[in-house]
């Protein structure tokens, strides 16, 4: 019988991997939550045995020491159908942001992103990346986390060769500690707002 301390870190997993959207290490999830790996461990077979039903829509994927939260293969038509249509619609203003900060800011984290904007944006780099304007790469000073940098895809799109040609990257592409420009200036500069929609 599973016990209520456990039920509810199995809730506060199931919540950071929602959030996250991305692979989370246990690691991470046991130094977020306070919490042993053992602990962690248990939380995620609660988890395991809630999705394992036949009507789940989400699944529990494990990949070496990390976990992630996916969509349930029998659904694929209904999602894949889902993500054709967010490919055809117009960028929002959100998802330009995202855009902004990584042409000119990439190679950058996720939580670097976040950082800078100030909200979650996963669901703009999900967006990003069904386009193929950005691409993620793993991070070579932490194995446990991604970079995300503009694709080819971007460069040819806006007509340029290189993030270097964008419009003020000498200034807007440095940390507001170095050049005394904000975030803020990146995403309101308007350089990559005229991506054409594919």
């Amino acid at each position: 019988m599973t016990s209520e301390r456990t039920t509810t870190l199995a809730s506060k997993i199931e919540s950071l991997l929602f959030l996250h959207g991305e692979p989370l290490p246990v690691s991470r999830l046991a130094k977020a939550l306070s919490a042993d790996e053992s602990a962690i461990a248990a939380g995620l077979e609660t988890l395991s045995a809630r999705y394992a039903v036949p009507d789940s829509g989400i699944m529990l994927v494990r990949k070496g020491s990390s976990v992630e939260l996916v969509t349930n293969p029998k659904n694929a038509p209904e999602v894949e159908s889902m993500l054709a249509s967010d490919r055809e619609e117009t960028l929002g203003k959100a998802t330009l942001e995202t855009l902004s900060v990584i042409a000119y800011r990439g190679p950058v984290s996720r939580a670097a992103i976040d950082a800078i904007r100030g909200v979650n944006s996963s669901f703009s780099l999900r967006n990003l990346s069904l386009r193929g304007l950005v691409e993620r790469k793993p991070n070579p000073l932490d194995a446990r986390e991604y970079e995300y940098v503009p694709s080819f895809r971007l460069f040819e799109s806006l007509g340029i060769g290189s993030a270097a040609d964008l419009p003020g990257y000498a200034s807007l592409s440095r940390g507001p500690e170095d050049s005394g420009s904000g975030p803020d200036s990146v995403a309101e500069d308007g350089a990559v707002t005229t991506v054409p929609e594919s």
